[in-house]
């Protein structure tokens, strides 16, 4: 076994250090999430914290960890009455994204099940992890099927197998961590609260620090063994420090006047739910034992919330998550004064103190969850003419110093809405998602065939027709069904898969001239909302002026396509022949890398198209290459006025696809019905 990197010797990070060490003194946090980009030390501490988690007592030979002081009743390797215990290290437990259903909650044998009644088990992840550690690494990358169940876990401290009528329960208590970057998509909100703290992580800008990061990673890898003796010390002190603080835990006073302050906190900044509420109480009971005192007090609060709630207040993906720290101080501040005087002025030691609400810029001892900022909500980029004091009406070809062929400031976005459901025809095979029609593990059954490999959901009526025939031959005498492997039969399901929706956004003078772009902006803003929502990957090209571009290569990270549409300028010519060909390039290479992903092609356009010989009949040969490929497409008219020319439409035809205008994308539009984007050409 290899020797891990010892905690201790971690450089920096001291938010990604307090939320660990947290979790280690009081696991009922809940567990932490860790953000950030590549190559911060996210996996290397995770992996450093097994080392100094305090070892727990169970059943010998039990593969569930059952605690011999309270074993679970219902293990499937009960009872365990009277059982003598042995200690162990708490397990740490990496869950791989690419895992199996089975992989992670058990499988059955299902033919000893059928043919004996058996209940024959394999223990899975989950059942490794319980009174440990769960680690996903790239948490936001996990397949939709293994998120329910570990949110199933999560909810009930239990793991259920059901196969056919054949049942397996066990306990599957565990804290769970997990790390991700978040340029690779973001994680369902229904997972990501289940994470008791967040923190965000990121290379230090330190020369000096950063000389020591390589210093000790170079000793490491040149000798493991000899580089964790010399931390060895540290980390016995960390450890010893780590159970005086669990010793402590029961005997820390939360004060009444405290817990005014963190429900003050979570009502004054919106979050969902009452789960923030009493994570932070967890969390500031943590800090008091950690820091070796018996009492609660507002840093503690204070530091609780700039770990609990970035990841909770935020009301669509594209908000970065944090906290206005300064709200958060004029609330602590308020809630202690409110207390103050429902005493009637008296100076009780139970209360807060009304000046420790965390004024200070350390943050009250030792991490400070994340970085400041103004508030979570999306605000227009500064970098490129952001400065809207200065701008003129949305895209206008009147405003000073400006002609309609001339660049434009980026406009913000209009409010986002719901959109109808855009999907591909046919039947897929790509990753798991929500948008078109697959032939998926997860699903409803729609037939049987012979299993390939290991078998993983049972046709049971096909299995049982398939053995019937040959029960005489076989020698059947008593009840049971004599079932042979041959006579398995493996469900074929279908569900829904997630796509490539590529955007092609025409970006040109003509959609700023007529004020259309902030609407236009609003519009791919809920389209890339809803792909979000469907676990799809999203690519964005932009065309104008002479030349189209890939704003974005096609990713799982939403929120980055949602930031370059913010900080989009606009102006010059319609090269639309340009932003087709640039797409089919984009698709072309995409197809290459993964060729079960199906595209959807979003061209957001007037349909207009200039610049160049013969533009038009250039743009309908683009468009052309598109259709002879099969690649499904939605063409978004962006077209306004009382008279209009139908550009776009003639563009969907070419493009053998259908045309919506920004209306009818409405989910809540009169005008029509979207349904599957056809690959096929209408009808003119």
């Amino acid at each position: 076994m290899s020797t891990p990197y010892p905690f201790t010797a971690i450089v920096g990070q001291d938010d990604l250090r307090l939320g660990l060490l947290l979790n280690a003194v009081s696991p009922a946090v809940g567990g932490v999430l860790v953000r950030g980009e590549k190559g911060t030390a996210k996996s290397t501490a995770v992996r450093a914290l097994a080392a100094l988690v305090p070892e727990v007592s169970v059943v010998p030979g039990c593969r569930f960890s059952c605690d011999p002081g309270s074993p679970d009743p219902a293990c499937p390797d009960g009872p365990h009455a009277d059982a003598a215990g042995v200690s162990r290290a708490a397990r740490t437990v990496e869950l791989p994204v690419g895992a199996s259903e089975d992989r992670l909650v058990g499988a059955l044998d299902i033919e000893r099940a059928l043919s004996e009644g058996v209940k024959a088990f394999e223990p899975g992840l989950l059942a490794d992890a319980h009174r440990g550690i769960l680690y996903v690494d790239e948490v936001n990358l996990l397949h939709d099927h293994l998120v329910d169940l570990l949110l199933d876990a999560a909810a009930m401290g239990a793991s259920y197998v059901e196969r056919e009528g054949v049942s397996v329960r066990h306990a599957a208590r565990f804290l769970l961590v997990g790390t991700m970057n978040p340029e690779e998509g973001e994680l369902r909100p229904q997972l990501l609260d289940r994470f008791g703290l967040t923190v965000e992580v990121a290379a230090s800008r330190d020369t000096d620090e950063r000389v020591e990061v390589v210093r000790r990673r170079l000793a490491y890898d040149d000798d493991p063994g000899g580089f964790a003796a010399r931390w060895a010390e540290e980390e016995s002190a960390l450890r010893e420090r780590i159970a005086t603080a669990r010793a402590l835990l029961p005997q820390v006073l939360l004060g009444d006047g405290v817990l005014r302050q963190i429900a003050a906190t979570c009502a004054a900044f919106e979050v969902d739910g009452m789960r923030a509420d009493i994570v932070m109480a967890r969390t500031a009971t943590a800090l008091a034992a950690w820091a070796g005192r018996e009492e609660v007090t507002a840093d503690d609060v204070r530091q609780a919330a700039l770990l609990a709630l970035p990841h909770r207040r935020r009301r669509n993906p594209f908000d970065a998550p944090g906290l206005d720290e300064d709200k958060l101080d004029q609330t602590l501040d308020e809630a202690a004064g409110d207390q103050g005087r429902s005493d009637e002025g008296q100076n009780n030691d139970d209360d807060p103190d009304p000046d420790g609400g965390g004024n200070d810029d350390g943050g009250g001892g030792g991490g400070g969850g994340v970085p400041p900022q103004a508030d979570g909500d999306r605000t227009p980029p500064q970098g490129e003419g952001g400065d809207t004091s200065s701008q003129a009406p949305e895209g206008s070809p009147d405003a000073p110093g400006r002609s309609a062929g001339a660049e434009q400031q980026p406009v913000a976005s209009a409010e986002p809405f719901r959109t109808k459901m855009l999907s591909v025809p046919g039947l897929g095979e790509g990753a798991a998602g929500r948008r078109s029609r697959a032939r998926t593990e997860h699903g409803r059954t729609t037939g049987a065939r012979r299993p390939q490999g290991s078998l993983t959901k049972l046709h049971l009526a096909a299995t049982v027709q398939a053995a019937a025939p040959h029960q005489r031959a076989r020698g059947r005498l008593g009840r049971g069904l004599v079932v042979r492997r041959d006579d398995l039969r493996q469900a074929t399901r279908e569900g829904r898969e997630g796509n490539l929706v590529l955007f092609v956004v025409d970006a040109s003078g003509s959609m700023a001239a007529r004020q259309r772009m902030s609407a236009v902006k609003g519009a791919v803003l809920s389209l890339l909302l809803d792909a979000y929502q469907r676990r799809d990957k999203v690519g964005l090209v932009t065309f104008r002026g002479k030349d189209a571009e890939v704003a974005l290569p096609p990713t799982s990270s939403v929120d980055a396509a949602a930031s370059r549409l913010e900080s989009l300028p606009t102006g010059g010519r319609t090269p639309l022949a340009a932003g087709l060909l640039k797409a089919h390039d984009v698709l072309r290479v995409e197809r290459l890398r993964d060729p079960s992903r199906r595209p959807l092609l979003v061209v957001v356009t007037d349909g207009r198209a200039t610049g160049g010989p013969e533009p038009v009949a250039l743009a309908g040969r683009a468009a052309r290459l598109h259709q002879a490929e099969g690649t499904a497409s939605v063409v978004v008219d962006c077209e306004s006025g009382y008279v209009r020319l139908g550009l776009a439409g003639e563009l969907a035809r070419e493009l053998g696809g259908t045309a919506v205008t920004l209306d009818e994308l409405r989910a809540d539009s009169i005008a029509g019905l979207v349904k599957d984007v056809t690959a096929a050409g209408r009808a003119a």
